[in-house]
């Protein structure tokens, strides 16, 4: 597997076109800030792969909408909600399947799907700028450590591990909010939907209280002004 380098953990949005490839999956909601590794064996996707390899390693993760069964091997409906990832390392095997590492980068918007010519699906994204507001301030350390705690007390510890440790204190205290949510939101086990919401909203003060809804603690500090937009989104122009 070829290493990566400092430069392949940065997203440098002067130089992003607003298209990507699309690598729709029913059964996962990538998140910024989170590494997962891939096994790529379809032939479009190998082919979307060594497309992103050939250029700017960028690929991104979309959702298939329900009922995405009956035109699996055609164009399904995806939800709007993206993550764009960038391929950090890969593994091209003997066959000419992929096992690769995607760290996730950006949140996006799909706009819409553009004609490429090609075996996988390409659409033009809009860029999501995270969002901490000046009102929520005041209590966003103490919603921090309080989200901290509940995501350890959700996550399952091998034989030996303490509680408390080196790794919850970052964390608690010197991880920023926005990336606490995103590996929250990935790690536990929550509902599709719920990832999906998560994964669309770029208030972070609001991202963090639905992950404190989400395991049964309520965040009772000031409230905040309503979601500008619903759920469920619209779906992709196809």
């Amino acid at each position: 597997m070829l290493p990566w380098n400092a430069e392949d953990l940065t997203f440098d949005e002067t130089r992003f076109k607003g298209t990507a490839r699309l690598f729709p999956l029913p059964d996962l909601v990538m998140f910024p800030h989170v590494m997962q590794p891939l096994h790529i064996f379809e032939p479009r996707y190998r082919e979307m792969l060594n497309d992103a390899l050939d250029s700017d390693g960028l690929i991104a993760m979309s959702i298939l909408a329900p009922g995405w069964e009956a035109d699996y091997d055609g164009r399904p409906k995806l939800l709007p909600q993206v993550c764009i990832g960038k391929v950090v390392t890969h593994q091209r095997l003997e066959d000419g399947r992929y096992n690769i590492m995607l760290l996730g980068m950006r949140r996006a918007r799909l706009i819409q799907e553009v004609a490429s010519g090609r075996s996988f699906r390409q659409a033009e994204l809009e860029l999501l700028d995270e969002a901490y507001p000046a009102d929520g301030e005041a209590e966003r350390a103490e919603m921090q450590a309080l989200l901290c705690k509940e995501f350890q007390k959700s996550l399952p510890l091998p034989e030996g591990v303490k509680p408390k440790g080196p790794v919850q204190e970052l964390l608690a205290s010197e991880l920023p909010l926005a990336v606490l949510t995103d590996l929250a939101s990935f790690a536990l086990p929550l509902d599709a939907g719920l990832k999906c919401r998560l994964l669309a909203e770029c208030n972070v003060d609001r991202r963090a209280r639905m992950l404190l809804d989400s395991l049964g603690c309520p965040w009772k500090g000031t409230p905040l002004m309503p979601a500008a937009t619903g759920f469920p989104p619209r779906f992709s122009s196809n």
